[in-house]
């Protein structure tokens, strides 16, 4: 049995990002909307003022047509000015009438806002399933999490490509400020990853808390979707074999990584100055997979442009100086030294 995790409410639901409007703008727009629809009912019972009688006699002035508006609109309606003709009673039916329901409509909006706006969110939920294929699920917004998507932006990745999944809403509540898509709940779940469209995902980051949450995220994922790549952080590098048998196509131990770049600082604090250059965007150099191209099969690693650290054929990663990477073949991808390039600019799309 699994135990929910730390800050889950036991809610499980979409998170779009949206604008943040202030109280303020909505009770100004709120007036503002009233006062059209109450100068509108002013114009059209001015234009046939000829068609209304006055209890008090007369002709009906503008101010005569202000007040008559305003008690028909907010149905208090005395009965001292009343339309006579059929023009004006037809008008009052057809026009005056929509505007009466139209300005409670804004008066009592509250409630109405309410039910719109899950009317609307649900529009806007469905909308987003529907769009949302070959795109990157993030179990875990925390430090691994966060450092994980800002690289995947740094390589060109839109926001709304992303879609993350955290057991706390407040998380949730700061990464939709940011722009981001995500679900609130627990990634062991089936119910959590689907509402995240897993089953259709191209790639999933698996960065919870805790090592046993990766397990279960991991196997339930591939469950769901059997050709999505998976790529896990562990804490602890004795769990790494577990997880590449539950389905990760590649596993990083975060405390075994953090020790060895500590290791190497102590020993040689230049190098650890470049390995820490190299997997940080856009700063100095970039250690990039790539393929091979035309130009370079049949060649040596150490003839291409770029500086090859090893070669990837199939399902094995080569050494670059390994016999059977002697020459490149034109499957083979490589993983090279390159100088980093500056980030293209992200989009944000509500």
């Amino acid at each position: 049995m699994v135990k929910k995790a730390a800050g889950d409410t036991g809610q499980r639901q979409v998170m779009l990002p949206r604008p943040e409007v202030s109280p303020l703008r909505q009770v100004a727009r709120r007036l503002l909307a009233a006062l059209l629809v109450l100068a509108a009912t002013v114009v059209v019972v001015y234009l046939d003022r000829d068609g209304y009688r006055d209890d008090n006699g007369g002709s009906l002035s503008f101010l005569d047509c202000l007040y008559y508006a305003t008690v028909t609109l907010s149905t208090t309606g005395y009965g001292d000015i009343a339309p006579a003709t059929d023009s004006a009673r037809l008008v009052n039916a057809l026009v005056v009438t929509p505007f009466r329901v139209l300005f409670l409509i804004i008066l009592i909006g509250t409630t109405l806002e309410a039910l719109t706006d899950r009317t609307r969110e649900q529009w806007r939920q469905a909308r987003w399933r529907s769009a949302m294929r070959d795109h990157t699920v993030v179990v875990g917004f925390g430090t691994k999490g966060r450092s994980a998507t800002e690289t995947l932006l740094a390589t060109g990745m839109a926001k709304d490509r992303i879609v993350l999944i955290d057991p706390s809403s407040q998380v949730m509540k700061i990464a939709n400020s940011e722009g981001y898509a995500g679900v609130v709940g627990d990634g062991t779940r089936s119910d959590v990853l689907l509402r995240a469209e897993t089953q259709r995902a191209k790639q999933i980051v698996v960065a919870p808390q805790r090592d046993d949450t990766a397990v279960l995220v991991t196997l339930t994922a591939r469950q769901l979707n059997p050709r999505v790549k998976i790529v896990a952080a562990v804490r602890e590098e004795e769990n790494a074999s577990l997880l590449r048998q539950s389905g990760a196509d590649a596993v990083v131990t975060s405390a075994s990584a953090a020790g060895r770049l500590l290791g190497a600082a102590m020993l040689s604090p230049y190098a650890s100055s470049v390995l820490e250059d190299l997997i940080q965007r856009d700063t100095g150099l970039a250690l990039k997979e790539r393929p091979v191209t035309r130009a370079e099969a049949g060649r040596s690693p150490r003839e291409t442009a770029d500086l090859v650290v090893a070669v990837v054929r199939g399902h094995r990663v080569l050494s670059f100086d390994d016999p059977e990477a002697a020459q490149l073949q034109l499957t083979d991808r490589v993983v090279a030294i390159q100088r980093a390039a500056p980030a293209p600019p992200t989009t944000i799309e509500d």
